[in-house]
């Protein structure tokens, strides 16, 4: 028993490492293709920091994997301003605009990822909830009109349904005391039902409440893989990295504006392992689905204008431009303290918010 829970623990941790290489590997492989384009000679290319695993030099540059796998980097030559010598194939040698693409390449190559896997997954096949009924609210039009779990709502108003998710769009844009006539399945027998919405307020993905119209059932949790074509996969693909890019911008203006708690909705690398370990026991596609989601999250956190993030260094790169000379040497090692000072402190804060949430409930029985 004991053999089967390490080794199950094990099968976790190789899974999380290999996510979040590829991640990592992904962001610093644009920073480093963009580089060479440009004329910026590479030093190192390390996945992980610390003690160096495995190392080879080629041409000009180092390959390295190290012994922690949180991170990874491209060591640039003449990157910082202490190091630069004026050498043409250096970092500061390039325009600001030049080095922008640098800088920008990393979350790119990330965000394209994200589309790229999403447009797999329907390619694969995505798993849909049916519109088969599970189960019934209380005091809500669709008990009162009859319908039963283990129905299957073929149709809406004469509009044939297939998804939940079809269902849902069209119910909760349904007014108060609107009605609806449905064609349900039940025991291979067609019946209508004319059922009357109700409106109540949901919380939404991202801390909001929205009023919207309900029929009062619940999924029986019934899935379909749903398939695209070649195309059409790219096209759903985009749309569902849009989607997330919209969602997760809109959850950062929440959390600044204090409507949505930061402690309920930032993860860090241990609340990552829980969620890749449960998305790993479900499949392939909830693994690579996650993969795209972590993807395009990373894209954007790293575009954010604070300090040692990419976006702080593309921020900086714009005064750079407008003032028409580089920061001096104080200024960088002051930007890079701070810059440090603020990851270490968000780092902590969401370990410890993530022993608390994914956690807590095992911590206190093991101390009881």
């Amino acid at each position: 028993m004991q053999l089967s829970i390490l080794l199950s623990t094990f099968k976790d941790i190789f899974i999380f490492l290999s996510v979040l290489g590829v991640l990592i590997m992904v962001h610093e492989l644009g920073h480093f293709l963009v580089a060479r384009r440009v004329g910026v000679r590479v030093e190192r290319f390390s996945i992980g920091f610390g003690f160096r695993l495995f190392s080879r030099k080629k041409r000009d540059t180092e390959y390295v994997i190290s012994a922690i796998p949180l991170g990874g980097y491209v060591k640039l030559a003449g990157d910082n301003l202490q190091e630069y010598k004026g050498a043409k194939d250096e970092y500061y040698s390039k325009t600001p605009g030049q080095r922008a693409q640098v800088i920008f390449a990393g979350p790119l190559f990330n965000y394209i990822l994200g589309f790229l896997l999403f447009s797999f997954i329907f390619f694969l096949g995505y798993p849909n909830l049916t519109t088969k009924v599970g189960g019934l609210r209380e005091g809500f039009g669709a008990q009162a009109a009859g319908i039963k779990p283990k129905d299957r709502i073929l149709a809406i108003d004469g509009k044939p349904v297939k998804y939940w998710e079809q269902l849902q769009r069209i119910i909760q844009e349904k007014k108060e005391a609107d009605e609806v006539l449905l064609l349900v399945e039940r025991d291979k027998e067609k019946l209508f039902f004319k059922v009357r919405i109700r409106q109540d307020n949901l919380d939404d993905t991202i801390g909001g409440k929205r009023t919207v119209g309900l029929l009062g059932i619940t999924p029986d949790g019934e899935f379909e893989l749903v398939r695209y074509g070649f195309i059409s996969s790219f096209l759903q693909g985009a749309n569902r990295t849009w989607f997330l890019t919209v969602m997760t911008y809109k959850a950062f203006w929440r959390m600044l504006s204090g409507r949505l708690s930061v402690q309920e909705s930032v993860t860090g690398p241990l609340g990552v392992f829980y969620v890749t370990s449960k998305s790993a026991k479900l499949g392939l596609i909830p693994l690579l689905h996650l993969l795209a989601i972590l993807s395009v999250s990373l894209a954007i956190f790293n575009l954010l204008p604070l300090p040692t993030l990419d976006g702080g260094h593309i921020l900086l790169l714009g005064l750079e431009k407008l003032r028409g000379k580089t920061i001096s040497l104080k200024a960088e090692r002051w930007i890079n303290q701070v810059g440090i000072t603020i990851i270490l402190s968000l780092a902590l804060f969401v370990t410890f918010n993530d022993i608390a949430r994914f956690f807590g409930d095992k911590i206190v029985k093991f101390l009881k």
